[in-house]
């Protein structure tokens, strides 16, 4: 009550010392003013508290939620460690896998390394192809054909992981077993799956980098009488190569993930690979094959779930390695 009127009295000195002759505040009164409006809080203050208040409800149920993601699989990833007591060194460098038969046949180094295998190889072989293209859509074609392939790459993008899967299980499996021979199956197979399901994500961030690039590089360059693939190849590649490599790791992050597609062209094997045509298993492949067929909280399902953290250890390796990547660019 006291601030009110302190407010009031301020108010109607105002209005008694007014001296602007070209402006009719004196025709107001120390009545009109309405003290009461002044000190509450008007409508747009309470959409402004309303708008903050669910701005950090959402960040709170999203901080929440992913607090929540990593302790359960975190809880149920070490019980393999902590209450079934296998080794971490054997579990990450064995190649037995059987944990139906105990502690000591808990082994995913055939796994560890065929999801790398797979990850690196394809994104080995996507990366030329989507430079290629963010090139061609950035520095050679008109605004109608990147944007008609950009429509593609999207399109691409749009295809569930089981009709990639299916596409491989029934052109590049029997392909590869009229080549090659043997089953068709491996990583041979998982590669070119991946490759094509990698391939717009590398491509469609490789063309964020490539526009990324200031015009004053490319006209510089020009103007030191560089022709335009020198340009390209000594300033526009240069400058973006961060940039590119974030796409790089994005996309082998997207191929470390996969899993059904995976799963119907490699074979399911769970055996250190001796070749790319040999049937193998991924950490995802493996996850999904038999997840359902176990009792949560035996050994088995503990085995899986130890799977699960170790996927999920990658993915933040994966998150780490792009900001490192992304703060070294900016510099």
């Amino acid at each position: 009550m006291k601030k009110k009127d302190e407010l009031k009295q301020v108010v109607d000195q105002a209005i008694a010392e007014q001296q602007v002759p070209y402006v009719k505040i004196n025709q107001i009164g120390p009545n009109d003013v309405n003290i009461k409006k002044l000190t509450q809080p008007s409508k747009e203050t309470h959409q402004e508290y309303w708008g903050k208040g669910l701005t950090y409800a959402a960040i709170g149920l999203i901080i929440v939620l992913v607090i929540s993601i990593i302790g359960f699989i975190g809880v149920h990833g070490l019980s393999t460690f902590v209450s079934d007591h296998v080794n971490v060194f054997h579990f990450l460098t064995s190649t037995d896998w059987d944990p139906s038969e105990g502690k000591n046949h808990v082994g995913a180094a055939a796994m560890i390394v065929t999801s790398f295998a797979v990850t690196l190889l394809a994104a080995i072989v996507a990366t030329p192809f989507a430079i290629a293209a963010a090139l061609f859509m950035t520095e050679y074609t008109s605004k109608k054909g990147a944007s008609f392939l950009q429509s593609v790459i999207e399109l691409l993008v749009g295809i569930p992981s089981v009709v990639y899967g299916f596409l491989g299980l029934t052109i590049i499996v029997p392909t590869i077993r009229k080549i090659f021979g043997g089953t068709g199956f491996g990583i041979l197979a998982a590669t070119l799956v991946l490759f094509v399901m990698v391939l717009p994500t590398i491509t469609s961030l490789t063309v964020d980098a490539l526009k990324a690039v200031p015009k004053q590089f490319r006209q510089a360059s020009f103007a030191l009488g560089a022709t335009k693939w020198q340009t390209i190849h000594k300033v526009t590649l240069k400058v973006a190569t961060p940039r590119i490599l974030t796409a790089v790791i994005f996309g082998m992050a997207r191929a470390f993930g996969e899993a059904l597609a995976v799963q119907m062209v490699i074979g399911n094997a769970v055996l250190m690979p001796a070749n790319l045509i040999s049937p193998s298993a991924t950490l995802t492949s493996q996850l999904t094959s038999q997840m359902g067929n176990t009792v949560m909280g035996t050994l088995p399902n503990n085995a899986l779930w130890s799977l699960a953290l170790l996927l999920l250890i990658m993915s933040l390796v994966f998150n780490f390695l792009v900001r490192l990547v992304g703060r070294k660019g900016s510099k």
